[in-house]
């Protein structure tokens, strides 16, 4: 069996002429176990988040690669919707104003991540829960490189001054949802190896 590959969030990953960005997220089919697309979010241009399909992904030596140029990379699929609200007050459309001043009212913008249809994300940071409570927070996961399946997640366990990063087998998540679940203890989590 060849090597798992590591997405780390946070990693970069860059195009076949140029800068990508840095992997935000990873997106599963929960049905499969596999990662169908990783989120890389560009340095050269913010809020330009893009779905990049497994097949454009190959690790290397030297960190993730994707196959495309970067024209290509920003031609993908957006990986975040943004909706802008303004001139709203009290639930009452005011033609811009701010009401009780006259001035321009403010304008808020809520950004969404696009996740595609029946599939879920991990991003950095979600919680880990044990059956026993929560153990830690996502580092990133380890994928089968000959069938894109999730084969561990990675969890960064402890406090600031105790960190360690361990591999949670995937056997041991029971979902994905509002972070990772497990059916493991926090003492059987705590058991594993060092990553």
């Amino acid at each position: 069996m060849a090597e798992e590959t590591e997405f780390a969030m946070g990693a970069e990953a860059a195009c076949t002429d140029g800068p990508g960005g840095k992997v935000t997220r990873v997106i599963v089919d929960p049905v499969t176990e596999t990662v169908t697309h990783l989120v890389v979010a560009p340095r050269l241009w913010p809020g330009g988040a893009r779905l990049v399909p497994l097949d454009l992904v190959e690790t290397t030596a030297d960190g993730i690669r994707l196959r495309c140029t970067v024209e290509e990379f920003g031609q993908l699929g957006a990986a975040e919707e943004t909706e802008v609200l303004d001139g709203v007050v009290g639930g009452l459309g005011l033609g811009g104003l701010y009401a009780p001043t006259g001035l321009p009212s403010p304008v808020q913008a809520i950004v969404r991540d696009v996740v595609p249809l029946g599939e879920e994300d991990i991003s950095r940071g979600e919680p880990v829960h044990a059956v026993d409570g929560a153990i830690g927070q996502v580092e990133g996961v380890r994928v089968d490189p000959a069938d894109h399946r999730v084969t561990h997640v990675l969890l960064q366990e402890g406090h600031l001054w105790g960190r360690r990063e361990v591999a949670i087998p995937a056997s041991a998540v029971t979902k994905v949802e509002n972070g990772i679940w497990l059916n493991l203890t926090k003492e059987q989590v705590e058991g594993l190896p060092d990553d």
